[in-house]
This record gives structure tokens, C-alpha cells and sequence, in this order.
């Protein structure tokens, strides 16, 4: 990855654990990260598999008292930061700091839905998984297991991938008048360029 001053990835369509690996280095060397769209998170293998693997970590609990942990977060957000957590050393100050670089959210929230999304190659499941292979959706996992947001999620996704497409079309718009405008002016500056071009410009 290129370094900036904050990295946006869109998480939708990528790898958890190989997502993660990426992002955990990239703290690391000092990068600051926002990872947006977390429920679109795929994890190789299918839905029951997975739902299986996670019913046996729901278990996995202190007999003495329970509330001192392990934790087990239901929303896909807290899954990615959690699992990038582990390949980060988080109990040393270097793996804190790193960590405190990181934020995560479920759909894309106000301050970042105009700021330009990144991939990571490397992590997509197109590119990774073999043709045919069953995986499944963090977004849905997390759902079955308590996760309450997914709904609202959805709409305030499809409210904003209206405004988006507006935006878009906008943009558009005023780009072919200004390629236009561009167009129709080169025929009355031709003397004047014709003049200029001797001189050197």
C-alpha cells in the first residue's frame, strides 16, 4: 500500500484473515487505517462451517467469573478489529499504538463516504478463492449469532448509494460541458495560436 495521511479500504468482497494480515503490517509501519463496509466481509468455507467454528468459540469462556473474558463481539466490525488485533503485539506500546491507528465501522459513515475507497488486491475473494469454492458473509454470520444492525444497515447503505449515484451523474455532466466548452473554443483561438506559435508558446 501507499502511505497517506488515513487509508480508506472498503472492505466488501475481501478475505477476512488475508484483509487483516494487510492492514495489521500496514499499522505497524506507521499507517492510519479506516476500514468501512465490514458486514460485506467474506471468510472462506460455507455459512454452516463457519456458524459451527463460531458456536465452539462462544464457549470458550473464564469458569471463574465469565466477564473477565474472552469477549465474543457479534458485530463484523468488532470481528475484523479483533481478529487484526491478534497479529498485532497489542500488550506492548508499539502493538497499542498501531492498534489505536485503526477504526472500523459497518456501512460507510458521514465523514468517510466522500473520501476515495481502496482495495487490497492481495485479499480480494475473487482473486484468492478457487471457482467453486463455498464461503460466507461476515455481515450474515453476525446476524444469526445477534448482531441487530443488519437492517438499518442496509437501508442507510441504499440511501447513500442513491446520493452517490446523483453525485456521480453531476459530475458527469459538468465534465462533458467542460470538454464541450473545451471543443467549441479551439476554432476561435486558432489565429491566435498560429500567432503564438512562432514565438515558442
Amino acid at each position: 500500500m501507499v502511505f497517506e495521511k488515513r487509508l480508506v479500504v472498503d472492505c466488501r468482497g475481501h478475505l477476512l484473515g488475508r484483509l487483516a494480515a494487510v492492514i495489521a503490517k500496514e499499522l505497524l509501519n506507521g499507517q492510519k487505517i479506516v476500514a468501512v463496509r465490514c458486514e460485506e466481509l467474506d471468510v472462506s468455507g460455507s455459512f454452516y462451517r463457519n456458524k459451527l467454528k463460531y458456536l465452539a468459540f462462544l464457549n470458550k469462556k473464564c469458569n471463574v467469573n465469565p466477564r473477565r473474558g474472552p469477549f465474543h463481539f457479534r458485530a463484523p466490525s468488532k470481528i475484523l478489529w479483533r481478529t487484526i488485533r491478534g497479529m498485532l503485539p497489542h500488550k506492548t506500546h508499539r502493538g497499542a499504538e498501531a492498534l489505536r491507528r485503526l477504526k472500523v465501522f459497518e456501512g460507510v459513515p458521514a465523514p468517510w463516504d466522500h473520501k476515495k475507497r481502496h482495495v487490497v488486491p492481495q485479499a480480494l475473494r475473487v482473486v484468492r478463492l478457487r471457482p467453486g469454492r463455498k464461503f460466507c458473509n461476515i455481515g450474515k454470520l453476525s446476524a444469526s449469532f445477534g448482531w441487530k444492525y443488519a437492517d438499518i444497515i442496509k437501508t442507510l447503505e441504499a440511501k447513500r448509494k442513491i446520493k452517490s449515484q446523483r453525485y456521480w451523474q453531476k459530475k458527469r455532466s459538468v465534465e462533458a460541458s467542460v470538454n464541450q466548452a473545451y471543443k467549441n473554443s479551439k476554432d476561435s483561438v486558432k489565429a491566435v495560436n498560429s500567432q503564438l506559435k512562432p514565438l515558442g508558446y
